[in-house]
């Protein structure tokens, strides 16, 4: 059991640098509805960023999941951080320089105003540089000093942006200092001025990691690592589709005047799915090292058996909270009742990150089986899925069906997952309790949103019964894992 107690250690630190930083930037929703002019230049930004997620799966093509199965093969570990470093250093320059001399044709091409467009460039670029100093920490045990980096990152945002789009604009005129900061109607670049700052503080952070490295490069391992990576790439990019891609569609398929509006209600009500994003994210991120350190150990089958398990159990947990407490969790993070009228997507949204979460955890058999072109296939069919969906479903019944899309998009690849794995990966998943697990949850949280909505009564004794229930089924493995 001790293998146990090593990864939810793990997982706990990670979610914590992943779920407390993310917690935070709940303060900027209300920060944006707030001090931005309207939903639609929330909508807008919401777009930008949903292009900043599908660069940052370009840019890292892959590389931190090769490294991570390079460095705990039999090879020259420090060979291995030199050619993955120095890999994207040398294609994220160029990047750089290529991005910043077409700014103008690009811009243009992106719909994006020329000045947030080079800061978003800065933004990527310097991202980019802390993939491998980020995944080097992960891979040697360091998940405390990973979480505070993370936490300082998001920590320097979220106060950079309170403090340009509310501090700002009431003391500009209060402090030739503040006077001189001020420019009005530039609250859009200021929030990209404050995750610039963020970004840089953080790859000043890790710069030590470059200052160790030698100038080796190993043009043999490049190419290894490069094969490995490139099904990862596309997988990449085919799960931001799926992630966001959503927005940009809305953006061209809705009519001018309700489009951006829309995205940045369908924006504000997708965070309330949030928690089940993190949950997921944080497991993933102890899991991963952990799937190949343990993969030559006896019998790893039966451990990521009940890993899946209780990940299922817990994200069960969180699904059902959710629900229940839909109430009191909009109005602390989407305050502004306009964005409510999305509201209606977010049970659609937390079962779909439910199943997107199973599906990392299913994953493992083609990891560590380097199948790594079916996580590419499975993605790839996903995203094929969202974007037919969406384009068929979004001009009938608009963001509606953006939720729907991706709920079967998910679910879809959950159940490709677990059918190769059988076949290539045979791992004894106690499918029928999973199963279990999540309709109960599923149908409980249902009748807490929509029938009995608002009712504490019924949505707590509900909560209290799906634990107990849990613990009756499981409780003889449970206290096993209490005494480990």
């Amino acid at each position: 059991m001790g293998l146990y107690k090593k990864l939810f250690q793990q997982t706990f630190i990670y979610g914590l640098a992943t779920v407390l930083p993310r917690m935070i930037s709940f303060i900027l929703v209300p920060i944006h509805t707030e001090y931005l002019t309207d939903s639609a230049v929330y909508g807008r930004i919401s777009v930008i960023f949903a292009y900043f997620v599908l660069f940052n799966v370009f840019l890292s093509y892959g590389m931190e999941t090769a490294f991570f199965r390079f460095f705990n093969l039999k090879e020259n570990k420090q060979n291995v951080i030199n050619t993955s470093a120095w890999s994207l250093v040398g294609t994220t320059t160029l990047f750089l320089i290529i991005a910043l001399f077409f700014t103008p044709q690009l811009s243009q091409l992106l719909d994006i105003h020329p000045d947030h467009y080079k800061l978003i460039i800065w933004i990527l670029a310097l991202d980019a540089f802390v993939i491998i100093p980020f995944a080097y920490l992960r891979a040697k045990g360091q998940p405390r000093k990973f979480a505070l980096i993370k936490l300082i990152n998001v920590s320097i945002n979220v106060f950079l942006t309170f403090f340009f789009l509310a501090w700002l604009v009431s003391w500009h005129t209060k402090s030739s200092f503040f006077e001189a900061l001020y420019i009005p109607d530039f609250q859009v670049n200021y929030v990209f001025i404050a995750n610039l700052v963020a970004s840089a503080a953080t790859l000043m952070m890790l710069l030590p990691f470059y200052f160790k490295l030698s100038f080796n490069f190993d043009k043999a391992l490049w190419k290894r690592m490069l094969k490995y990576a490139y099904p990862v790439l596309l997988a990449g990019l085919a799960f931001s589709v799926n992630e966001v891609f959503d927005r940009i569609l809305l953006k061209y398929l809705l009519s001018d005047d309700i489009a951006d509006s829309a995205i940045g209600a369908y924006s504000a009500c997708y965070k309330l799915a949030v928690f089940m994003t993190l949950y997921a994210t944080a497991f993933r991120l102890g899991i991963e090292p952990f799937f190949f350190s343990h993969a030559k150990t006896e019998n790893p089958q039966k451990a990521y058996a009940i890993i899946t398990k209780y990940f299922v159990i817990i994200g069960a947990i969180i699904l059902l909270s959710v629900m229940v407490f839909i109430e009191p969790l909009k109005l602390l993070i989407v305050r502004d009742e306009s964005y409510y009228e999305a509201l209606a997507i977010v049970p659609l949204i937390l079962l779909a990150n439910f199943c997107l979460g199973i599906y990392h955890n299913l994953s493992v058999w083609y990891k560590i089986t380097d199948r790594t072109k079916f996580g590419a296939y499975i993605s790839g069919f996903g995203a094929l899925l969202t974007l037919v969906m969406n384009i068929l479903l979004i001009p009938m019944i608009g963001y509606y069906g953006s939720a729907i899309a991706t709920l079967l998009a998910y679910a879809s690849m959950m159940v490709l997952s677990y059918i190769y794995s059988k076949k290539y990966y045979p791992i004894p998943f106690q499918t029928s309790r999973i199963l279990l697990y999540m309709l109960v949850s599923v149908g409980l949280g249902a009748l807490s949103f929509y029938t009995f909505e608002e009712n504490y009564i019924f949505g707590i004794a509900s909560l209290a019964f799906f634990v107990f229930f849990i613990y009756f089924k499981e409780k003889n493995e449970i206290k096993k894992l209490l005494k480990s």
